[in-house]
């Protein structure tokens, strides 16, 4: 059994425009939607065994306060391909990850997560809300019978936690 976090960037500052897309921080409802996430994954006992994560500012900022709240650090692995990246890059990545990680995390950016949501999960009813919208900060947990990343296929896995910061 393998499980995947699939974490979005939250609210990021579109304030200062001398700042590249890459550079962006987290704006105030940014930083207290992520450190909503992690309180709620600690409530939850969720713990990722290993993330993958975009190096943009705004994922690595999401990040660090998900952890800060969680109370407890991530094994963490930047890796630049996630940057705005499609889902057939994201669906490598998470092929790629080592077995050992039963539980992996990924952090990135819409709208390639979401469709990597919509690509991987099999249909129902959280997919179906997932579909019509996936904010910032929102986090889908999937589920697949695989003993291997590498075994992960798009349709193979269950949909069965998709949390936004306003339902918290």
């Amino acid at each position: 059994m393998r499980t995947l976090y699939v974490l979005r960037h939250a609210k990021s500052d579109w304030g200062e425009s001398s700042l590249e897309d890459f550079d962006r921080p987290l704006n105030d409802r940014g930083r207290k939607a992520a450190k909503a996430i992690g309180k709620e994954l600690r409530k939850r006992k969720i713990k990722p065994d290993l993330v993958l994560a975009s190096p943009a500012e705004r994922a690595k900022q999401t990040l660090r306060r998900v952890q800060d709240a969680h109370g407890t650090p991530f094994e963490v692995t930047e890796d630049a391909r996630i940057y705005l990246a499609e889902p057939d890059v994201l669906i490598d990545a998470i092929r790629n990850a080592p077995d050992d990680a039963t539980h992996l995390m990924i952090v990135g950016h819409n709208p390639g997560l979401q469709e990597l949501v919509l690509a991987l999960a099999t249909p129902g009813e959280l997919r179906d809300e997932a579909e019509e919208k996936f904010p910032t900060a929102a986090l889908a947990q999937i589920r697949f019978d695989a003993d291997r990343w590498s075994d992960v296929a798009p349709g193979g896995g269950t949909l069965d936690m998709l949390l936004r910061p306003s339902d918290l």
